[in-house]
């Protein structure tokens, strides 16, 4: 089969065969429909410090057919749908058993959605509905992160909020801030350009963070300083900004991965007392509740994808992505083989 390789920072990825994937005894093959590169792909591959290992097959944002069955495996059949949590854990735990395998002492790490086939956990895999399509349940793995996020701050009825960042993961966030009965949303990037897509989600304004008076016009759009900031950008010096934007006795959440090291000021956030909360990963009932409202009908979601690429386009637009692309969300067909990108539906 073929699969986007990771060669080492500095280097695209490579596409290479390599053999089919074996199931071990509780692992299923799913034959990938479509894979999402997620914000966390980039900055793995561009950080000696902190990086995916060589030789390692990437892609964790997918959705496909089982095509394959471990011995143990009970209650998955060949061809039905599924998409899954690209992580394994003992099996046997208390986390693993609740369904959050990231929180197993021997968590480890299932990616190859960047490939034709891929290896997952059975017992992390989530059946899909009829109703739902390959495609759109790629969406679930980062929605998830993003639902992860917005529980985790225990928002309050008509909360006013600032999300920093809209790429995928923020606009995710949005559009769960929304569900949730949040009041006044505000979104701010250092540019404009995702600007209708944030409103489409259901923030009321989106502003860019350069501007000189950034934090004045928040209080305006928000009628005063946010009762919750979510980090979505993962850069040095964001959380700062999160901190000084927050009101007194305000909540910050940090979903963006920075890599890098990051000198702020805690007196900043010490100051007004600011509850700090992260977020990592997701559980079983996250995917499950994503899976739900995809099913039902969220359209406004389809338009975070913004191109689809086949395997061979891969390498190429994963370097475009790293340099300030125009796209948001962009997904991996690894069936199409043919050496032109389709604009999104």
């Amino acid at each position: 089969m073929r699969a986007a390789i990771f060669r080492g920072v500095g280097q695209p990825l490579s596409i290479e065969t390599v053999p089919d994937p074996t199931p071990a005894a509780f692992e299923v093959v799913i034959k990938v429909a479509r894979c999402g590169i997620c914000g966390t792909d980039l900055h793995m591959t561009a950080d000696e410090a902190a990086s995916y290992p060589i030789g390692a097959a990437l892609g964790h944002e997918y959705a496909g057919e089982i095509v394959g069955l471990g011995r143990e495996v009970t209650g998955i059949k060949m061809g039905e749908h599924v998409t899954a949590q690209p992580m394994a854990g003992c099996g046997n735990c208390d986390p693993c058993v609740s369904g959050e395998p990231y929180w197993c002492d021997n968590w480890r790490s299932m990616m190859g959605g960047f490939g034709e086939y891929t290896l997952a956990d059975a017992r992390s895999v989530a059946k899909l509905p009829a109703s739902l399509s390959l495609s759109d349940a790629a969406l679930v793995e980062p929605l998830a992160a993003a639902f992860n996020g917005v529980q985790l701050a225990r928002l309050t009825k008509g909360a006013r909020v600032l999300v920093l960042g809209a790429g995928g993961l923020g606009l995710g966030c949005i559009f769960w801030l929304r569900r949730m009965g949040c009041g006044k949303i505000v979104a701010a990037a250092r540019s404009d350009r995702n600007g209708p897509l944030a409103l489409s989600m259901g923030a009321d304004a989106l502003i860019t963070t350069v501007r000189s008076d950034f934090e004045a016009e928040l209080r305006v759009l928000l009628g005063g300083l946010p009762d919750f900031v979510f980090e979505c950008v993962g850069a040095p010096g964001v959380l700062e900004l999160a901190a000084r934007c927050a009101r007194r006795r305000g909540v910050v959440v940090g979903l963006g991965m920075c890599l890098k090291h990051d000198p702020w000021t805690p007196a900043v956030a010490m100051g007004k007392q600011i509850r700090l909360q992260f977020s990592a990963a997701y559980s079983m009932a996250d995917f499950h509740r994503c899976i739900d409202v995809l099913a039902a009908g969220a359209p406004e979601l389809r338009r975070l994808v913004s191109r689809t690429v086949s395997l061979e386009e891969l390498p190429q637009t994963f370097e475009e992505l790293r340099h300030s692309s125009h796209y948001c969300k962009v997904m991996v067909d690894p069936s199409n083989r043919s050496p032109m990108a389709t604009a999104a539906s």
